[in-house]
Formats: structure tokens, sequence, C-alpha cells
């Protein structure tokens, strides 16, 4: 027990004690906070000027019973999970770059303890970024709705419920970047990876398996699909046109955390186990 509180002491200091960590806690808090805020305006003036809207091709449709705040306020995790997956990822692979691998192994051999150790503290950093990006979804989003008069939610406990999930669900993207990071240790590949897979591919397989029941019944499972089943919200739930339904927000959370620690166990007995100099 003293050496796994070791090592996630020493894995929460290699954090707090580089800059990586707030670089990306900054551009995540101006990222959500232009695309919540801006989004939030965009649908209070649609909604206020839908003749205005239609003649600059703005869409104001949304289906029924699905609430405009919650859209707003999960651009924290919809778009910035991608934010815990790269600090997870470079918490791995920047041990392989600067080579300290050596002296992390030489104060404790065990391996297994020292992965163990980087996805917990991963889940809690994962967690810290969430709240912040939330913090500033709700932050930057409630204020433009209410600049229209559209309903915040603020005093609905599933809006806070929410909040929650989401907070774990960016929890486990940092841990599931533990795991490609032990996959893929090299660190330009592991980054690009990462942009590649979340801002391209699965945005595209995931509007691409909406147009069939079938295929939209296995898209529910890929990870940003099983996120947002967990989170109960995200705007791509207004761009699907497949009818097949999502699932519920455990079986969303299980996934997500299967997919972490299968990524990590594998990686541990690979890429982990070879020699370092």
């Amino acid at each position: 027990m003293n050496a796994v509180l070791h090592s996630l002491g020493s894995e929460f200091e290699k954090v707090v004690t580089t800059r990586m960590w707030w670089v990306l806690g900054g551009l995540l808090v101006v990222y959500v906070a232009i695309l919540a805020g801006g989004f939030g305006a965009f649908l209070g003036w649609t909604i206020q000027n839908p003749e205005a809207a239609a003649a600059a091709g703005g869409n104001t449709t949304v289906p029924p019973g699905v609430s405009l705040a919650p859209l707003v306020y999960t651009f924290a995790s919809s778009i910035g999970y991608v934010f815990p997956v790269l600090l997870g990822a470079l918490a791995v692979t920047g041990e392989f770059r600067h080579r300290t691998l050596t002296p992390t192994f030489l104060a404790e051999p065990r391996r297994s303890i020292v992965l163990g150790a980087k996805f917990l503290s991963q889940l809690v950093v994962g967690a810290g970024l969430g709240a912040a990006a939330f913090a500033t979804s709700v932050g930057a989003g409630a204020p433009a709705l209410a600049a229209f008069g559209l309903e915040t939610e603020l005093d609905s406990s599933d809006t806070w419920a929410l909040v929650g999930r989401g907070i774990l669900a960016m929890a486990l993207w940092g841990a599931i970047g533990v795991g490609l990071g032990a996959l893929v240790p090299n660190q330009v590949a592991a980054i690009v990876i990462v942009i590649a897979f979340t801002q391209f591919v699965e945005p595209i397989l995931r509007l691409m398996a909406s147009f069939s029941d079938v295929t939209a019944s296995i898209g529910r499972f890929l990870p940003g699909a099983a996120s947002d089943a967990l989170v109960g919200a995200s705007f791509y739930s207004i761009m699907s046109t497949g009818s097949s339904a999502s699932l519920e927000w455990w079986q969303g959370g299980l996934v997500l955390l299967g997919i972490a620690v299968v990524a990590t166990v594998i990686g541990g007995a690979t890429t982990w186990r070879r020699d370092v100099s």
C-alpha cells in the first residue's frame, strides 16, 4: 500500500510540476467558453428571429423532447474530452520521450504499480479538467440562453446530475489516454492518433452509422457515443438521423471504463514491459 501511495504521489507531482496541465486546461476553458457561449447565443437568436435565421440558412428545428440547455452545457464533454485524453497519453509517452522511465522504475521496480498509479492519477486529473470544463460551459452558456429568454434549467436536479456524469466521463477519458500512451509510446504518434480519431474519424463514423438502424446499433458503442450516453446529452444527438436508441448512461460508463482498462492492460503487457535505457 505504501508503494502505491508513493507512486500516486509521484504521478501527481509529475503533473503539477510541468506546464502541460495548465496549458491544456487553459485551452480547454477557452475552447468550451467560445463554443458553449456562442452556440447558446446562436440558439437564442435563431429562435427569436426565425425568419432572419431561415433567410440566412439557419435551421431552428430541434427534435421533440430535446432540451436546449443540456445541449449547450455538454459541449464540455462532447468536444472537450480530447483534452484529458491528450494529457493522459502525454503522462505515459512523456516518460519515453524524456527518458525518465529509468529513474521511475528504479524508484518503483514493479511496473504494474507505476502504470496503475498513472491510471488512477489521470482519473483524478481528468475529473478536475471535467469540473473546469463544465463550470465554463454553464458559466458561458447559461447567460447566453438567459439573454434571449430561454430556460437555463439550472434549478433542475437533472442538470446537475448531467454535470456530475459529465465529470465522470472526462475522468474516464483521462484513463483512456493512459491506455493509449501505453499502447503507443511514441508521443507524436499518440498525439496524431488522438486528434485524428476524436476530431475526424469518429465524428464521420458516427454520422455514417446513423443512416441505418443496424449500423447505428453498432455505432453507439463507439467511445464518443458511449461518452455522450453516459453524460445524457450532446449536440451530436440532433445531428443523428438514425432511430436506434443510445446506451443507458451506466452502459456508456462501462464501455468507457472497459476501453480504458483493456487498453492499459494490453499496453502494460506489451510496450510497458520492454527494456528502457
